[in-house]
């Protein structure tokens, strides 16, 4: 896309700027804008005092409402923008009356010749240029108050944010788009896997019930076997009492939870974020690297992944322990993964917290091909990753 230029340009004096219309003007943040700051306000405030006044945190626009207050802090058309956090630095324009958190600064335009909506586009680069080229981004109001903004007419000024609103606009309609494709094709992909596993690859396998409400039939010379057959089934060990220096922030033994388990679809679990010490081990249950785990409690359990590196774990991870030979590990997680939702349905508890303990693991039903029918049912879904990304990811 090309624009029209303008008679002369002058230097910006900001290397990353370069040369800028010669009549448009830089002019700092603290000139155009009182400038002010949210304050804390905690979940618990927030049902405590409901009401009608939104309260923004730092989170994107679509996830930024905490809740609603029924006294407001800023009332009016204001810019704000978040301090800190992996968002820091994103500017957003808010009308009316809200609440802002203590991460979030507010901008309330002292000039009524500066376009609030231009001045949001032209702050958005700045920032975003600030937080990139910062290692510990904290953009607090003394560095907002600095920051220059070119200012053009107001005619301009107009003219700019009205093509930046039409223009982004359908950008973000072009990524909401792009990203509903790549669920669906999870979903398929998903979908693949799971009749793989469940089903072969041969679509003219005489078939037999397997006996199980979920799983169905399956092929005629499948073995479905309890998972206690195939595998020591043992649950991971937290050291008491939690948080105790003795045992955890050490830099011994990688610790595995079911927050590492569940953070990504990948496969392979390969690092953890949190370590034990040498005694914290001790107290704990050891796993080899090429086993599989499994979260067994919450929200999110259900969910396997193969380590890939000697680990700890905790008491609300399962492990399959001397998985017998004629199993393959990778198998065995795409089988667990395609299972997730049926077993989560199996051990839901009215509207207490669901759990997956090992009684429930061991007698789980699996449809077991020969090995070599394995080994290329994994070859396949291997492919078919590759295939997956290739779709995602090519520009």
């Amino acid at each position: 896309m090309s624009f029209p230029k303008y008679p002369k340009y002058k230097a910006s004096g900001v290397e990353w700027l370069g040369d800028v219309p010669e009549h448009w003007r830089q002019i700092p943040v603290w000139l155009l804008f009182d400038i002010g700051r949210g304050r804390v306000i905690s979940h618990e405030e927030i049902l405590d005092k409901p009401g009608d006044y939104p309260v923004y945190s730092s989170q994107t626009e679509n996830q930024g409402i905490m809740g609603y207050l029924s006294s407001f802090e800023f009332e009016g058309d204001f810019l704000t923008w978040t301090t800190d956090g992996a968002n820091a630095g994103t500017v957003f324009r808010r009308s009316g009356r809200f609440n802002c958190t203590n991460v979030c600064g507010t901008l309330k335009l002292k000039a009524p010749t500066v376009s609030l909506d231009y001045c949001r586009h032209a702050l958005a680069i700045s920032t975003a240029y600030f937080v990139r080229h910062d290692i510990n981004p904290k953009l607090m109001n003394n560095v907002m108050a600095k920051i220059r903004i070119l200012i053009p007419s107001i005619d301009e000024q107009s003219s700019i944010a009205e093509f930046l609103d039409h223009e982004t606009s359908k950008i973000d309609a072009l990524i909401a788009e792009q990203r509903r494709l790549i669920e669906l094709l999870k979903e398929k992909r998903q979908a693949v896997i799971s009749h793989a596993v469940t089903k072969g690859l041969n679509p003219n396998a005489p078939m037999k019930p397997s006996g199980i409400d979920w799983l169905g039939d399956v092929p005629e010379h499948w073995e479905v076997k309890p998972m206690r057959t195939i595998a020591n089934v043992v649950r991971g060990a937290s050291p008491r009492p939690a948080g105790d220096p003795r045992y955890f922030g050490g830099d011994v033994m990688p610790w595995v939870t079911v927050a590492e388990i569940t953070k990504d679809d990948q496969v392979d679990l390969t690092e953890t974020e949190s370590f034990l010490t040498e005694e914290g081990a001790e107290h704990s249950k050891r796993f080899p690297s090429g086993t599989v785990i499994y979260s067994n409690s919450g929200a999110t359990l259900g969910v396997p992944k193969i380590l890939r590196m000697d680990a700890c774990a905790n008491d609300g991870v399962v492990a399959f322990e001397r998985l017998h030979h004629g199993v393959h590990p990778q198998f065995l997680y795409h089988y667990l993964a395609s299972i997730t939702n049926a077993i989560r349905e199996k051990v839901k508890q009215g509207s207490g917290q669901p759990n997956l303990n090992t009684d429930i693991v061991k007698a789980l039903q699996f449809g077991v091909p020969p090995l070599v029918e394995q080994q290329v049912i994994v070859r396949h879904i291997e492919q078919l990753a590759k295939e997956f990304d290739r779709k995602v990811y090519l520009p």
